[in-house]
């Protein structure tokens, strides 16, 4: 999983959490920028603006349970073809992030991560928030959905007729999570 610059901190802190209530282990990188919006959206500021996955979700997790890589190591495991792994989601997905992994340009952890998934034609689910769309944006949407990336803007549905943000959320990670191809009971299906 990584964490992106674009609006959506929320987003990312819910998905989060619903992997980790499935019992996902999640290796994670978040981008400088997205420490930046989780101070603007979320209120959190990071001592030294390192990111700590604490206080982030508001409680500790079990060793193990999230890696936490620096974007910046591009050799780190994700940025190879050979480290194994179901899938991976950017949420949010800036257009910048977007627009290097639609390029494959790979100047960080992450894009470099998400050029691996493409071209091991593994799961790669992107998560842009931003709107109005550009033309340049739709343009490397496309892209990414024919390099065999998966684009989920972020936007809940109503059908199952939420009653506050908190459940436009979970609804939203729940979709996530079924692009990723993890089947959680809790996901709302539409009902004959």
């Amino acid at each position: 999983m990584a964490i992106t610059g674009a609006s959506g901190a929320p987003y990312a802190r819910v998905l989060l959490q619903t992997l980790l209530q499935a019992k996902v282990q999640v290796h994670l990188v978040v981008s400088h920028s997205a420490i930046v919006v989780m101070r603007e959206e979320l209120g959190l500021t990071f001592p030294g603006d390192k990111f700590d996955v604490a206080a982030y979700l508001g409680h500790e997790t079990a060793p193990g349970e999230v890696i936490l890589y620096d974007e910046r190591d591009i050799a780190a495991g994700p940025s190879s073809g050979s480290f194994r792994h179901a899938g991976m989601v950017v949420c949010p997905c800036s257009m910048k992030t977007l627009a290097s992994v639609a390029h494959g340009t790979g100047g960080n952890l992450i894009t470099r991560a998400a050029d691996a998934c493409l071209k091991e034609r593994r799961r790669l689910v992107l998560v842009p928030r931003e709107t109005p769309m550009s033309l340049i944006h739709l343009r490397n949407m496309v892209t990414v959905t024919e390099a065999g990336a998966i684009v989920l803007p972020a936007m809940p549905g109503f059908y199952a007729h939420p009653k506050s943000v908190d459940d436009l959320l979970r609804h939203l990670a729940l979709k996530i999570t079924d692009s990723l191809g993890l089947d959680l009971p809790s996901a709302m299906r539409w009902k004959d």
